[in-house]
């Protein structure tokens, strides 16, 4: 089985860490209401103002829901939600998972000098060092997989996405499953590779 391939299982793999709870149905009417406190950083709509706070509009709910569960039971630290999920039940988790995955998510643009070098990231990995392109879970034009609970990352605060692969790659973020798929192939991310990457997929739409 050559790299690329064995790769590419190890990412399919992850979708078996993104069973959250999904049983409970999200009603995004009733999301909007419990979102007043989120609107602060992430924007009434979801969509952030703020480069280090990430956008959340029209990211896929299943993904969205698997976050909020991991920050409110300490398997993600964010340190600027400490304790605001603590008086969320599941219903009002799915909700707002539900309100955000509905709206519409802005698009940024794409810093030129960097675009080349993060869309060859981006669409061909690299495969000398057995990392798999981006496209695999993520698409062609960022969208994600919302059934699989891949996130959209398309038109993504730059700075947010640079965090977290740095997160992934310092092992300061591991919440990527038993398979640490998102940690193997940040450890193959250069702080160049990762200025390009997160650049690319600020204007990907």
């Amino acid at each position: 089985m050559n790299k690329l391939l064995l790769s590419l299982l190890l990412i399919l793999g992850i979708s078996s860490t993104t069973q959250a709870a999904d049983a409970v149905k999200g009603d995004p009417a009733a999301g909007q209401a419990k979102t007043a406190v989120c609107g602060a950083c992430h924007g009434p709509d979801g969509n952030s103002m703020a480069p280090n706070f990430p956008k959340l509009a029209g990211q896929g709910p299943r993904y969205l829901l698997k976050q909020l569960h991991e920050i409110k039971d300490g398997k993600r630290v964010v340190l600027e939600m400490t304790g605001l999920l603590n008086n969320l039940n599941e219903q009002d988790l799915a909700d707002i998972a539900a309100y955000f995955a509905s709206q519409k998510g802005s698009v940024g643009a794409a810093d030129p000098n960097l675009v080349a070098r993060g869309e060859a990231l981006f669409r061909g990995g690299k495969l000398d060092q057995g990392m798999p392109a981006c496209t695999g879970c993520h698409s062609p034009n960022g969208a994600g997989n919302a059934a699989a609970g891949f996130p959209h990352l398309g038109g993504q605060h730059a700075d947010y996405v640079k965090k977290q692969l740095t997160a992934f790659r310092e092992g300061e973020r591991t919440n990527d499953g038993d398979t640490m798929v998102m940690r193997s192939i940040a450890s193959k991310l250069s702080n160049k590779d990762i200025d390009a990457l997160s650049a690319y997929i600020q204007g990907l739409h």
